[in-house]
């Protein structure tokens, strides 16, 4: 009861991301997940440093406890944002196909197919997309909880985390409601997400080569400047970094766990800023 109210964003998150898991069965979970994870890592890292590096037990035990309270914070920051980052990989998705998805309804509208048998076809697609899973609820919404049209496209357009796609579901409605032109408002979409569209893979061009060049600075000529100066220290006999680190060691680390982990990271960042169209 005292963890939940720390957790209570998580809920619209969870929504938000399509994850149909129960707001406090994620939070047991994470609580759990995390519990027995900073035990593995406090049984293993001493383990693992005293028999595989020879180092002393007090510093392992230590270098144990410093690792224990970093995965239990690795954890629980993960389990926080997993849902956040589920929710704007949607979000990114629905944008990035929502030229081609309002072309293909106003193809549907102008040939007269009414508005919940053009969210049926979305949702039919044989291209597994974004919006197909979003069609699919509103389909379910409609055929298996019995709500009509509009009221299935306002829970839609409550529940989902694009801002664009909630704003053309909104004047989806508002076109029905008006008996306006359904298909001439679908093309004009379109065309106003299509112009978007270009503007956004200009500045995705300018963003690729700021992280390329940051890429090649920090995770190839930093590690590698990094590892040379340490094969030469462990060489030269250098003796230990702050009394416990010896270059040798140091150097395993960013070797096998450093690079590795800030090449994942790398990925993430990559992945969170690329469209997928």
């Amino acid at each position: 009861g005292r963890i939940l109210p720390l957790f209570r964003d998580l809920d619209s998150s969870l929504q938000k991301a399509g994850i149909k898991i129960n707001f406090k069965a994620y939070v047991s979970l994470t609580v759990f997940t995390t519990f027995l994870i900073a035990l593995a890592t406090l049984a293993f890292i001493p383990c693992f440093l005293i028999f595989a590096f020879h180092m002393s037990a007090f510093p392992a035990i230590l270098f144990g406890i410093g690792g224990s309270l970093f995965t239990c914070a690795f954890s629980v920051i993960g389990f926080y944002i997993y849902p956040i980052y589920r929710a704007d990989k949607l979000k990114r998705e629905l944008e990035d196909e929502l030229p081609f998805t309002t072309g293909y309804m106003a193809i549907l509208a102008s040939a007269g197919v009414p508005p919940e048998k053009i969210f049926y076809s979305l949702s039919n697609l044989s291209v597994p997309l974004a919006v197909s899973k979003e069609a699919k609820n509103i389909v379910t919404d409609i055929n298996l909880f019995g709500l009509d049209v509009i009221s299935s496209l306002e829970k839609a357009s409550k529940r989902t985390p694009s801002e664009k796609f909630h704003e053309m579901l909104e004047g989806f409605i508002s076109t029905i409601h008006s008996g306006g032109n359904l298909a001439a408002y679908l093309r004009e979409k379109s065309r106003q997400y299509m112009r978007l569209k270009r503007i956004s893979l200009k500045k995705f061009s300018d963003t690729l080569s700021i992280l390329a060049e940051f890429y090649i600075s920090l995770l190839i000529t930093g590690p590698l400047l990094f590892v040379i100066m340490l094969a030469v220290m462990a060489m030269m006999g250098g003796g230990t970094l702050g009394g416990i680190l010896a270059p040798d060691l140091l150097l395993n680390l960013i070797t096998y766990i450093g690079i590795p982990l800030a090449s994942i990271m790398f990925l993430i960042i990559l992945d969170t800023v690329s469209p997928k169209w």
